[in-house]
């Protein structure tokens, strides 16, 4: 699609408006919305998925250097290294790659917490399609089941523990 001002460039710029209860759409190249008054993107600022994943890291990214910032970084995780392939957990917040498959050991922790605040957790539960994935359902119900009954038989809920356990007897049964 071609920019709405200028007829020359692809349009990048996309946005919809509501005006008088009618929607306005407007497509426009990069330069063309720099110079329309009516938008302020910051265009200058420059958007990457390495500076969003730098910043899930809670490191900050020099741009004057190209490197991470000395005061955001930890002691502790500029000695950080993978012994494998040598990559820094500095580096590792520059490219946002890890090296190798030992990499995953050596900066674990640090790994668990990005992905917890990226995803909310950091086991991976994904979607179940309804028509194949019966037996997958029930089998993490059970696995839910048994979480909440180890936690009432711990705080001593022994009623509802016995509610539960009659549940995850009657899901193994579907199950077979």
């Amino acid at each position: 699609m071609l920019c709405q001002n200028c007829n020359k460039r692809p349009a990048t710029v996309h946005w919809t408006k509501m005006v008088n209860n009618k929607k306005q759409e407007t497509h426009l190249c990069e330069t063309c919305a720099k110079e329309t008054e009516e938008l302020d993107f910051g265009f200058e600022s420059g958007f990457s998925l390495q500076n969003l994943l730098t910043g899930f890291m809670n490191l900050q990214h020099d741009h004057e250097s190209g490197g991470l910032s000395k005061e955001k970084q930890g002691s502790g995780l500029q000695a950080l290294q993978c012994d494998n392939c040598n990559l820094t957990y500095q580096q590792f917040g520059k490219v946002s790659r890890l090296g190798c498959g030992s990499c995953y050991q050596v900066f674990g922790e640090q790994l668990k917490s990005i992905l917890r605040r990226i995803h909310g957790s950091t086991h991976h539960t994904g979607k179940i399609p309804k028509r194949k994935g019966g037996n997958l359902r029930i089998k993490r119900q059970i696995r839910q089941l048994k979480e909440r009954l180890h936690h009432c038989i711990e705080r001593e809920e022994f009623e509802k523990a016995a509610q539960i356990r009659d549940e995850i007897k009657q899901l193994n049964e579907e199950l077979e």
